[in-house]
């Protein structure tokens, strides 16, 4: 509460509406500090730290400093890193699927945006292309699963078509488990990728397009050089959060793989990994292959943010420099 002095002397009594911010913003903060700060540091932590359990045994904690980490880059019996194998099993799954899904959703959003060809029913195309990302990934890989198994309907109909024969086994190829894991991926974030793009495209001015068609620039001139430029925080936004669930995928290959990572472990992503050792309560490995899925993560948002940022800076930065010489 504030006192005002008004000219006749009196002092009027106001009120001050600036802590209410901080109210409103308060939950979110306690929030976050409880469910996910805190969680993050007794991770780090119990990195540092060997602790596990052999049958009703608990061995630890005990403090090994860097021994986990150093741990996981030791080869196995074979000579293979297994950390660095799984990591890139987790890469090429998420670019399999990714690649597919900036292309088409990119291509839908320009179509539905798009005033030249005026879609009708977009509120219908919109509905039907995101319902594929409400249902659950176990789901979807549990259907994906019975289609695709030894005895199920995609086998029985190659099988008549005389394209393969009995002894065929889906789950037993890479470049097939590969490919179903990346189609469901696919799948499953493409319409939330296209609403999103389309949201951004729709943000930006028309006159923009207008002008550019009536200078003579074609379709793919008018996308490159006035679409994308503004569209860039946008789509950063949508590649760098599509690579962080890349990074955390683990339901789509779990359920396919059945925990397995089928065929010789290459469909085991690093999260699968992770849940090998949270089954033997060995927290200590766990969290250090969590420090390090957080460092690649930000490493890898980095650096994707730095380069596709740095040209839409350095155009802001022309257009204020161009701005003050005309002022």
């Amino acid at each position: 509460m504030e006192k005002i002095q008004t000219g006749t002397g009196k002092k009027l009594k106001s009120v001050s509406y600036a802590k209410w911010g901080y109210i409103f913003i308060a939950p979110f903060f306690i929030a976050y500090i409880i469910f996910t700060l805190v969680p993050q540091l007794l991770t780090i932590y119990n990195s540092f730290f060997e602790t596990y359990r052999i049958g009703l045994q608990q061995v630890g904690p005990n403090f090994v400093g860097l021994d986990n980490y150093i741990a996981l880059f030791q080869p196995d019996a074979n000579g293979t890193i297994l950390i660095l194998k799984y990591a890139l099993n987790t890469m090429i799954l998420w670019i399999a699927g990714a690649v597919p899904q900036f292309v088409i959703a990119m291509l839908l959003a320009l179509f539905f945006t798009s005033t030249r060809l005026n879609i009708k029913g977009q509120s219908f195309f919109k509905t039907v292309i995101y319902m594929p990302n409400l249902i659950m990934a176990a789901a979807f890989s549990m259907l994906f699963y019975t289609l695709f198994s030894r005895v199920g309907p995609i086998q029985a109909l190659l099988e008549n078509w005389g394209v393969i024969d009995h002894t065929f086994d889906f789950f037993a190829i890479r470049v097939s488990v590969r490919g179903m894991i990346a189609l469901m991926n696919f799948l499953m974030w493409f319409g939330n990728t296209t609403i999103v793009l389309m949201a951004g495209i729709m943000g930006i001015d028309q006159s923009l397009f207008e002008s550019a068609t009536i200078d003579g620039a074609n379709s793919v001139q008018v996308f490159f050089k006035v679409t994308m430029p503004l569209l860039m925080p946008i789509f950063v936004y949508c590649l760098i959060t599509a690579m962080i669930g890349g990074i955390q995928m683990f339901d789509v290959p779990q359920v396919l793989s059945k925990g397995d990572g089928v065929p010789n472990g290459t469909t085991r992503t690093l999260v699968m990994y992770l849940n090998g050792y949270l089954k033997t309560k060995n927290l200590g490995m766990s969290g250090a292959i969590s420090v390090i899925m957080f460092v690649i993560t930000g490493g890898l948002g980095a650096i994707v943010y730095k380069m596709l940022s740095a040209p839409y800076k350095d155009q802001n930065r022309k257009h204020r420099e161009r701005k003050g010489n005309v002022l």
